[in-house]
């Protein structure tokens, strides 16, 4: 599998950067993972979105699925689009479609996104197929219902963590990974109330615990010192660790 990174900021993108989004190609079968703000714009430098043959969004805040209203609308209008073609599947959390729904009617449009993409949902502790890629999901506590995504081909696995507060279900399901792409928001710990992040530190700690074979903490700003993320993830995790950047490119 290779995997891109299309966009890694958190809730505001980077300069010049873009939010949740990695590419996940085997052969010609394509998944994006995430759709988050820009994502789209830094899809096209690398594919045809109109080739895109699912999308799975971890959770429904903004920075995961908003650019899903321009990919629509470029599905739907744009020149790319072929009679005949297959929409493109998308993958949401239980009840996601009608959050959608909500949230692009709001300018009359209720139906933009599921008349784009063929729309699926998924719950707890879900698998699925999608063409040579197998998908095991796995909830994760955050601020709302989130779930972390091993994708595997047999051969090689991505553990991708989504957005979530430490927890030993995300050990659990990247036990072993070939990649845990491991959010690590926080540039210190969050001293009280409800956890929905980790620092770098933690998140190191998370892929030691896993045994993971290589380690790369993501959704953190360009606004932080990256320097001192990476010396506190690889502190964690017992090993040398990565931030990730946009268009870098991991092969398992």
């Amino acid at each position: 599998m290779k995997i891109t990174v299309l966009g890694k900021s958190p809730s505001w993108q980077d300069a010049g950067g873009a939010c949740s989004g990695y590419l996940i190609e085997h052969g010609r079968y394509v998944l994006l993972l995430d759709c988050g703000n820009s994502v789209f714009s830094k899809l096209r430098t690398v594919c045809d979105y109109a080739e895109v043959s699912a999308v799975l969004i971890s959770h429904l805040h903004a920075d995961h699925f908003l650019d899903l209203v321009p990919y629509s609308y470029a599905l739907i209008h744009g020149p790319r689009q072929r009679p005949g073609r297959p929409r493109p599947r998308l993958y949401v959390p239980e009840g996601g479609g009608k959050l959608l729904s909500r949230v692009v009617g709001c300018w009359g449009n209720a139906g933009l996104i599921e008349t784009a993409f063929e729309q699926h949902e998924y719950g707890s502790r879900h698998e699925v197929q999608l063409g040579p890629l197998r998908i095991a999901l796995r909830e994760v506590p955050h601020f709302t219902r989130t779930f972390a995504v091993d994708v595997s081909d047999g051969r090689g696995r991505l553990t991708f963590s989504a957005d979530c507060a430490p927890n030993d279900g995300l050990v659990e399901l990247a036990t072993g990974t070939d990649l845990l792409l491991i959010e690590a928001t926080l540039p210190e710990p969050e001293s009280a109330g409800e956890r929905g992040h980790m620092t770098a530190r933690e998140a190191g700690e998370h892929g030691r615990r896993a045994a993971a074979r290589r380690l790369v903490i993501t959704h953190i700003s360009d606004e932080l010192d990256a320097d001192r993320a990476v010396a506190e993830a690889q502190s964690g995790y017992g090993a040398p660790a990565e931030v990730a950047r946009e268009g870098a490119v991991y092969t398992v």
